[in-house]
């Protein structure tokens, strides 16, 4: 088995400045660390219990297929506080059949983005006494 130490979820934009206010400004993830300069820079933010890195670039935007899913606290005051910073709300807070309330957004290249509230009495939140 490999032991894994860290890991990240790497994001090869197609305007790296624009995704860094997007991610760093608009939606205000702080940063871990920032690397290299010019056309090289890369920046590394906090997100949760892992990091996303924005760094390089590509020519083409993402596949569709990758998501990313970020669990807040209170999704109807991220949507609140998203809009003042003119972050398009693609679908409105929803309360799925699994329990779990979504909201979608998507970053400047086409990333959709779930963010998810985990209610007080959803199973995600139960831990089995050991």
């Amino acid at each position: 088995m490999v032991h894994v130490l860290g890991s990240r979820t790497l994001v090869r934009p197609t305007d790296p400045e624009r995704s860094r206010a997007f991610y760093g400004e608009r939606l205000g993830l702080a940063v871990y660390r920032d690397f290299g300069a010019g056309k090289e820079r890369g920046t590394v933010y906090f997100l949760g219990g892992g990091f996303l890195e924005i760094s390089g670039r590509s020519d083409a935007p993402p596949s569709p297929r990758v998501r990313l899913w970020l669990q807040v606290e209170d999704v109807t005051a991220a949507q609140e506080e998203l809009r003042a910073k003119g972050v398009e709300i693609v679908r409105p807070p929803v309360k799925e059949p699994w329990g779990l309330v979504e909201m979608w957004i998507s970053d400047p290249d086409g990333i959709p983005i779930v963010l998810v509230e985990v209610p007080a009495d959803h199973p995600l939140r139960y831990r089995p006494a050991f």
